[in-house]
């Protein structure tokens, strides 16, 4: 046997992870097109195919162990929950809390911190909010928006409450359906919600026709856990979130 000397690594990468749903088909995909320099690690919670408030609130008894599945020999830069309902469902401030209680992380986000801090970067007030769920779930995630001053005037939903149904929506219906909501001249940007919608190549294309902004959950979270590392590539994307600089 040869026992051979090595060195050992003198630069740190950045390394963000994020917490999937185990019912979520879309982020995981989304987060890696979205990688700039960032290692990314991924770790699942338990949750149901059914999206109700009860179903949402059950996720808070899994989330520290399912980050504690993250390698515990890491200190992991920023860790990212992915659930926008799940989040206004069960708080930002709980969701960081738990998270934080189950892996070493400088930073915790979530898609509703994540939109809001992309909705001030971008100067935007009033959005054209498209969700996939049943109107009661996402008024929630409206009633937390519009108490950090981001209003959502006009609203449109595809009313699902199975969480299959919604990664099998088409980019056609998406486009369509969020074009029709921001004719209105009362909205400065447009909000695509849900980590489980298929929205990252809409991105671009939404813009170019509508003029607005446009932020989706996954833009929103990928965007905000690169700007926590404090790594101006760790993360990278596409449209005027990415592209517009403080």
């Amino acid at each position: 046997m040869t026992i051979f000397p090595y060195t050992p690594v003198e630069i740190e990468p950045t390394r963000i992870a994020v917490i999937v749903l185990q019912s979520d088909e879309t982020i995981e995909r989304d987060m890696i097109a979205l990688r700039g320099d960032a290692d990314l690690f991924f770790t699942r919670v338990p949750s149901s195919q059914v999206v109700n408030a009860a179903t949402l609130q059950s996720m808070a008894d899994h989330i520290t162990a399912s980050a504690s599945l993250l390698p515990e020999t890491l200190n992991f830069d920023a860790v990212g929950y992915g659930c926008t309902s799940g989040t206004a469902q069960i708080g930002v401030d709980e969701i960081h809390r738990l998270v934080s209680e189950g892996t070493k992380t400088t930073h915790v986000s979530e898609p509703v911190s994540a939109l809001i801090a992309a909705c001030t970067h971008l100067g935007l007030k009033r959005l054209a909010f498209l969700s996939p769920y049943i109107e009661s779930v996402s008024a929630n995630l409206r009633e937390v928006l519009a108490k950090n001053g981001v209003e959502s005037p006009e609203f449109g939903t595809f009313a699902e409450a199975e969480e299959a149904k919604v990664v099998r929506i088409s980019g056609k219906s998406v486009l369509e359906a969020a074009q029709q909501l921001c004719r209105s001249e009362n909205v400065d940007g447009i909000f695509l919600s849900c980590t489980n919608l298929r929205t990252l190549d809409l991105i671009e294309p939404l813009e170019a026709s509508t003029s607005l902004p446009v932020i989706s959950s996954n833009l929103a979270l990928a965007w905000h856990l690169g700007r926590l590392s404090g790594v101006s590539e760790a993360m990278v994307g596409p449209g005027r979130l990415f592209s517009t600089r403080d």
